[in-house]
């Protein structure tokens, strides 16, 4: 069955199928028009036709990493019964093994330069995931400016999945496990975990 028998999403969705295969392979920077068309099987501009630019071809591929995380991340968070300490541990885990497991699309979601953040729902699919985290920090430290607190915690997430990725925390600190640093990340920005 061809794609038009299909119905008309059927070439827009394999165009993002495609790039979404081609960023786990060959990492953000594979990610050109041609390329995915040549990988869809179809003419150079046929992408165009659902995605009059490459910024909205590159947001769609996003969304689909952001939709991944944010099961992910629902799924650690489980019913939320959890303290709101043991949900941020879950869900900075979560993030740090997304990050490390998917480091085309992990590189591509965050590079809001290259994308078009507004389009096709791609704030409706970030947003949250930090809403998420920004109620978490609320919860933890009342008072703080939650959204800052979060920003930064975020920001530390980042920092320790690009410089793991890289081999470069492992070096500096003889870690080997991604726990110690985690816990060091969150006691940073949250103060030490109470114990009871």
């Amino acid at each position: 069955m061809s794609d038009a028998e299909k119905g008309p999403g059927a070439l827009r969705d394999r165009l993002v199928d495609v790039g979404t295969r081609l960023v786990a392979e060959e990492g953000a920077q594979a990610l050109t028009l041609r390329e995915i068309a040549r990988r869809a099987g179809v003419s150079h501009g046929a992408p165009r036709r659902y995605f009059p630019t490459h910024l909205e071809l590159l947001s769609a591929i996003a969304r689909r990493g952001f939709a991944e995380l944010a099961e992910r991340v629902a799924a650690a968070l489980g019913d939320g019964t959890a303290s709101p300490r043991a949900q941020l541990t879950a869900l900075g885990r979560v993030h740090l093994e997304f990050a490390l497991g998917n480091r085309g699309m992990y590189e591509l979601m965050f590079r809001h330069d290259l994308l078009e953040s507004g389009h096709l729902g791609l704030r409706d699919t970030s947003l949250p995931l930090f809403g998420i985290l920004v109620d978490l920090v609320a919860r933890v430290r009342p008072g703080a400016d939650a959204r800052l607190v979060a920003g930064s915690l975020w920001a530390g997430l980042h920092g320790v999945a690009q410089l793991w990725g890289w081999g470069s925390l492992q070096l500096a600190t003889g870690a080997d496990d991604l726990a110690p640093l985690l816990r060091t990340v969150l006691d940073a920005h949250l103060g030490p975990e109470e114990t009871p």
